[in-house]
């Protein structure tokens, strides 16, 4: 009888053949003309608690869920936006100082590599071995290479709309000196080791950034403050995930295979030797995601909606609905967890369209679920039959 070889979390090897995936240029097909779009959203104002710079469920929520984080350290959004994209996909995000620029580009720059990534990930992904396959789903969390890359320029997405809450603190004046100010100044990098993944997408999603900048030689950089916070709140889910006592968290999940003593790292930071020098999978992401944001740019007429701002969350009857800030794997783990509390199967999920399909025992549950979804920090968007 033959016995495979059991597969170890060879994270290493993972590296490799993510690295070996995306070079030579996974996003080399950018198309020469790109159609002007007008985009309109709609607008309200985050509302702060008296005297105080976050709302009330923002400071509920850093003091319930992100202890040791220090209110003063965080900055919230200025104001929440909804609108729907150039595939008519209903987004929400929130802005700082330079506006619904960035998350509405963002996310146009985010559909554009998705679509590359499609074609350019095919070929590709069907040529790896067996064992290749087995190891990325044993290893990563989105498991196939398409989500895991998909993954990856979503992060860089939120990190660049995220940080431009404290664009105030930058010496950039623009989303496109933003966006690149980032990058030089190594943010995208930052984010991907000193931060854990759920505190980026839990706080991207309620509308504020516990860090703030100093600047020095024109870059910008963590304050002491900001990296003695993220690291305190990353080690407090490392030791939560290794405790067999404590039922683990979904934003902790990722670490619960780490040995005690050892620190996790991204494996799209590990470097590579490529066309006679050093690269990530990381920089390839994150340069051809600020390269098309910085883009299209000069061709996407974002302008507020003259259209009155219509609630989103009326509808009684929908089992089709949208849930606008779900991204990935993590998300639709979290919401399968929350209704399935309430006795609803399993979801079916579409994360390019950002809709769920659900069935629910009653009206009465639906609203419950409606309600606990939000509860997790997410828009929903029931749909009209």
């Amino acid at each position: 009888m033959t016995v495979e070889p059991r597969l170890s979390d060879d994270r290493s090897e993972v590296a490799r053949i993510l690295f070996e995936l995306a070079v030579p240029g996974l996003f080399q097909d950018v198309a020469d003309v790109v159609e002007p779009r007008r985009i309109e959203y709609r607008e309200e104002a985050v509302a702060r608690v008296l005297g105080g710079h976050l709302s009330t469920g923002q400071l509920e929520y850093v003091t319930r869920s992100m202890s040791p984080c220090p209110p003063y350290l965080v900055t919230s959004a200025r104001h929440r936006i909804t609108w729907r994209d150039s595939l008519g996909i209903v987004n929400v995000a929130h802005t700082g100082p330079l506006g619904a620029v960035v998350p509405v580009v963002a996310r146009e720059a985010t559909l554009e590599l998705w679509a590359q990534l499609r074609s350019g990930l095919e070929r590709r992904t069907a040529e790896l071995p067996e064992r290749a396959i087995k190891l990325l789903a044993a290893t990563t969390t989105d498991r196939a290479p398409v989500e895991i890359f998909r993954t990856g320029v979503d992060a860089a997405a939120r990190t660049l709309v995220q940080h431009a809450f404290v664009a105030g603190q930058t010496p950039y004046g623009d989303a496109a000196a933003l966006a690149r100010g980032l990058a030089e100044s190594g943010v995208f990098d930052a984010v991907a080791t000193t931060w854990y993944w759920g505190l980026q997408a839990s706080t991207y999603r309620r509308g504020m950034i516990p860090a703030s900048f100093v600047t020095f030689a024109g870059r910008v950089r963590y304050s002491v403050d900001t990296v003695v916070a993220l690291r305190a709140m990353k080690d407090a889910q490392l030791a939560h995930a290794q405790d067999e006592s404590l039922e683990p968290l979904p934003s902790s999940a990722q670490y619960s295979k780490i040995a005690p003593g050892q620190r996790p790292r991204c494996l799209a930071r590990n470097p590579h030797l490529y066309d006679e020098g050093r690269t990530s999978v990381l920089a390839i992401v994150t340069d051809a995601f600020v390269a098309t944001f910085v883009r299209l740019l000069d061709h996407v007429e974002v302008v507020p909606s003259v259209v009155e701002h219509a609630e989103l969350v009326t509808a009684t009857s929908a089992e089709v609905f949208e849930v606008p800030d779900m991204t990935c794997s993590h998300c639709t783990r979290t919401i399968t967890k929350v209704l399935g509390e309430l006795g609803v199967p399993a979801p079916e999920f579409d994360l390019v369209t950002k809709k769920v399909v659900a069935v629910f025992p009653s009206a009465e549950i639906r609203e419950r679920g409606f309600e606990a979804i939000r509860g997790r920090g997410y828009t929903v968007v029931p749909l009209a039959d």
